[in-house]
């Protein structure tokens, strides 16, 4: 079975962020008291004492600035949690896929390349993650219209990262 690339907000998202939100509000960052706030910068979550902060992004909207898309109505932002300055990234000898647990519920929603819906699935994530994450993406692009792939947590609708077509 073929692994995909879950990706992280673009550098240069997280730049703009930092300021200013997709919702043009000024980011204000805090200091973590818990951890596990889920990191859309790094893909992992948060430590207690870490400077993050909640911004609204919207991921397809900036996907559609690369790819000329033209997604109109599908174009929606939400809350997600980045680091409050620059981080590393995701780690380089990362496995397997972000915010991932046994049994929590997933969408795996499917964009056209013009930034359409064109299908979605909900997932519960099996024991064996990193297995049904990638069946359920090898599903989404099976079809030839699927340009990307988002996946959001079910309970809070937020995105937690993208696939792209390989």
């Amino acid at each position: 079975m073929t692994s995909y690339e879950a990706r992280a907000i673009d550098p240069a998202a997280l730049k703009e962020l930092r300021e200013t939100d997709d919702a043009e509000r000024p980011c204000v960052p805090y200091t973590a008291t818990d951890a596990g706030s889920p990191l859309r910068c790094c893909l992992r979550g948060s430590e207690a004492g870490e400077r993050i902060a909640l911004v609204s992004y919207a991921p397809l909207r900036r996907w559609a600035a690369m790819t000329w898309a033209r997604p109109g109505a599908y174009d929606e932002q939400g809350p997600v949690f980045i680091h409050a300055e620059e981080c590393e990234g995701p780690a380089p000898d990362r496995t397997g896929y972000p915010f991932s647990r046994a049994g929590a519920l997933r969408t795996v929603r499917r964009y056209d390349a013009d930034g359409h819906i064109v299908g979605g699935r909900l997932m519960e994530i099996p024991a064996d993650e990193e297995r049904g994450y990638d069946e359920a993406i090898a599903e989404a692009f099976a079809d030839p219209e699927v340009a990307l792939v988002h996946v959001r947590a079910v309970e809070y609708g937020c995105w937690h990262f993208e696939v792209r077509r390989p």
